[in-house]
């Protein structure tokens, strides 16, 4: 690879890579162009040992940091030693992110209420891990910790916001994470599901109403029209699309999809969308803002309601992704080029196009490079949605593609 790299005026990398399947120094895939290849496999894991053993040395000692979150806290580095469990079925690794999580159940302050930034995500994965290892009472006990936040949730004058990443959304993914990991099923019940589903149905249309929008589902965090995945519209509907099962056919067909073709109809030339309804610029290219987090919904949409529309959608932004996601921020899931990665998994899992296996494998390429192209340094360097650990979890997912989840969002 190149020692230098070309910016373009918004802030990404001019994509090295070629952008379909051929002979390329990095042999991406085998001859036969469905897998990837032995020899991109190997190095791979060569580089993702490097860059777990930096990691593990950079962490040490931060057991007691303030910031016990999943998305730039110790709760984070949990994720990456379950996704490690995962792929390598090695003990080792879900005793190291119990001995994360252990000392975070005192320190909890039960605040935020989301996965990703609040006590429901260290408490979700803390009861995953003793459901897994045969402690139901120890389960059942972080479960219960973590259905205290459902009243807050559902009552509409609680003051809470709706996005993922500090609302409701982000609290319906830790239970949709507990259900869909079988873990106590019998707590989080269909009714307390069901529950915070309308609580986003209804908050989302009476801000509809309230903005005179000609979406069926609007919401507004810091009183802005915010679009992308993190803090707006798009992984709201994401979410509820994962939670199709807890939603009317009404609800579904003109609540949801009505908000998804809004959604399409906001789509710039160039595949991207804006940040926010008033910043209609095309300037991000982040899973927070942008084409990225719009690859996963539209490519969502296309599997629930089948219609085709969505899919040419998807593909539009994700071409967006492969030409403008290789970031200056840096390499992590919220707003780098890790992030921009699974994007282009979730195109390969939904199309079986082999495509963008080979696009997404080209930006793990990029990432087994970390720290090499001049990006920018994250203020949270070692976090899972701005650093290594978030760039490793990619990696390793690179490895079992069809089994890629974007870590804290999709289930």
């Amino acid at each position: 690879m190149a020692t230098s790299f070309e910016l373009r005026d918004d802030r990404s990398f001019v994509n090295p890579f070629p952008g379909e399947i051929g002979d390329d120094e990095a042999q991406i895939l085998d001859p036969d162009k469905k897998r990837l290849s032995a020899r991109y496999l190997v190095t791979a894991l060569d580089n993702i040992s490097t860059l777990l053993h930096s990691w593990e040395t950079g962490i040490r000692g931060t057991e007691g940091q303030a910031d016990y979150s999943v998305y730039t806290g110790t709760s984070g580095y949990a994720v990456l030693y379950l996704r490690l469990y995962d792929h390598y079925k090695d003990e080792k690794y879900l005793m190291k992110a119990l001995d994360i999580l252990n000392p975070v159940m005192k320190r909890l302050k039960g605040r935020r209420v989301t996965f990703q930034t609040g006590d429901p995500g260290p408490l979700a994965l803390i009861a995953w891990i003793y459901s897994h290892i045969g402690n139901k009472d120890r389960s059942n006990k972080y479960i219960a910790q973590l259905l205290t936040f459902q009243k807050d949730i559902i009552t509409q004058d609680s003051g809470q916001e709706d996005e993922v990443l500090y609302g409701r959304a982000g609290y319906l993914y830790a239970l949709l994470f507990l259900r869909h990991n079988k873990v106590s099923v019998d707590m989080v019940s269909n009714r307390m599901v069901r529950e915070v589903v309308s609580a986003l149905l209804t908050s989302g249309q009476r801000t509809a109403r309230k903005v005179g929008s000609s979406s069926p589902l609007m919401y507004y965090w810091h009183d802005k029209g915010y679009l992308g995945a993190a803090h707006g519209l798009v992984g709201i509907v994401f979410m509820l699309l994962q939670a199709r099962e807890f939603l009317t056919a009404s609800e579904l067909h003109s609540a949801v999809r009505g908000t998804v073709n809004y959604l399409c109809g906001l789509q710039q030339p160039s595949g991207n969308l804006p940040s926010s309804l008033s910043n209609p610029t095309d300037r991000l290219v982040h899973w927070c803002h942008g084409a990225p987090g719009a690859v996963f919904l539209f490519a969502k949409a296309f599997q629930v309601f089948q219609d085709e529309m969505y899919l040419v959608y998807a593909k539009k932004a994700g071409e967006c992704v492969w030409e403008r996601g290789l970031l200056q921020k840096g390499y992590g899931l919220c707003h780098g080029s890790a992030g921009n990665g699974y994007a282009l998994l979730y195109l390969y899992q939904v199309t079986g196009d082999v495509k963008y296996l080979y696009r997404a494998g080209q930006f793990g390429h990029w990432c087994q490079h970390f720290g090499t192209h001049g990006c920018r340094q994250p203020d949270r360097p070692l976090s899972l949605y701005e650093g290594l650990a978030g760039n490793l979890c990619f990696l390793l997912d690179l490895l079992q593609p069809s089994y890629a989840k974007f870590p804290g969002f999709v289930i």
